[in-house]
């Protein structure tokens, strides 16, 4: 008796935490978030470079490292997706609450933290980057008799609106922007492999590797594996997006979020599939690490 009111104590300090704390205040979310927020968070930049990986790797080798990442990918989501609420009464609503349960109160923090750090962090600086880049690139072509305006100051400009976004408490709170975030993955992977084939098969193609000495081959099979792994990235949000769920022991968050998962991989595949393939395939091993570079004006 003593002890069972010792773990319902527990609990309910637990649950008072979680509504108290904005990422897990608000759980009335519907499987089509977690679908838009899913291909929101893995479809980015990614895609664009894809064209570039297929042309380091080859038609073959190419063709199976996107499937084999394709399926690997959902799979190891699926797993996320069963673990969240794996134990009775517990939800995993982040990813170090998880890795403490694996590997113990400390340990698991020492693993998770840092390791979900590096992740944070490098996909923050590729896409204020990437973002910068893409605004340079649009002022250009609406405005090309304006001042050329430096780089940094469109990555700053383009941070200060993540800035104020990062306030917003839950993903819940963002739910239309992903879906607007989502249409817009579609639609510039739709433009960028449209645009390619509007463009047509370039002059002399060649499919065939560039490098010309087996350590660069090597090292662009390697470079090439990291683009397409990057493509992917998203799975360190899957945890909150669930978190966002109504969950019971009757019917658990991992069904209508698993739901959502498979629609935002369908859609996942009809970005990345046609990008990868129409774009190595009229640009060959000379298209650009960014096909909308190759395609030099998109709009």
């Amino acid at each position: 008796m003593g002890l069972g009111c010792v773990v319902d104590e527990r609990y309910a300090q637990e649950k008072a935490i979680d509504e108290w704390l904005p990422i897990t205040s608000s759980r009335d979310a519907k499987w089509w978030y977690s679908a838009f927020h899913n291909v929101t968070a893995i479809v980015g930049a990614g895609v664009l470079s894809l064209p570039y990986a297929m042309a380091k790797l080859g038609w073959g080798p190419g063709m199976s490292v996107l499937i084999i990442s394709w399926i690997i990918t959902l799979y190891t989501l699926w797993q996320m997706v069963e673990m969240h609420d794996m134990v009775p009464g517990k939800r995993f609503d982040r990813y170090h609450e998880l890795g403490q349960h694996a590997f113990g109160e400390k340990l698991g923090l020492y693993i998770v933290i840092p390791l979900q750090l590096v992740v944070e962090v490098g996909v923050d600086i590729v896409y204020m980057v990437t973002g910068g880049q893409s605004l340079q690139r649009f002022h250009y072509l609406v405005c090309k008799d304006c001042k050329k305006i430096k780089l940094t100051y469109f990555i700053m400009i383009f941070a200060s609106v993540h800035f104020v976004l990062s306030h917003l408490p839950n993903f819940n709170s963002i739910s239309g922007m992903s879906l607007v975030a989502a249409v817009m993955s579609l639609s510039y992977s739709t433009i960028a492999w449209g645009a390619s084939v509007d463009k047509g098969v370039q002059p002399d193609v060649q499919y065939g590797y560039k490098a010309t000495t087996t350590a660069g081959t090597v090292f662009n099979i390697f470079n090439a594996l990291g683009t397409v792994a990057f493509a992917y990235a998203g799975h360190n949000v899957v945890l909150e997006i669930q978190a966002t769920m109504p969950s019971t022991p009757e019917n658990p968050a991992k069904g209508p979020m698993w739901k959502g998962v498979i629609a935002a991989y369908v859609a996942i595949a009809i970005c990345y599939f046609p990008v990868a393939l129409i774009g190595f395939w009229i640009f060959g091993n000379e298209v650009n690490e960014n096909i909308f570079i190759a395609l030099e004006k998109p709009v």
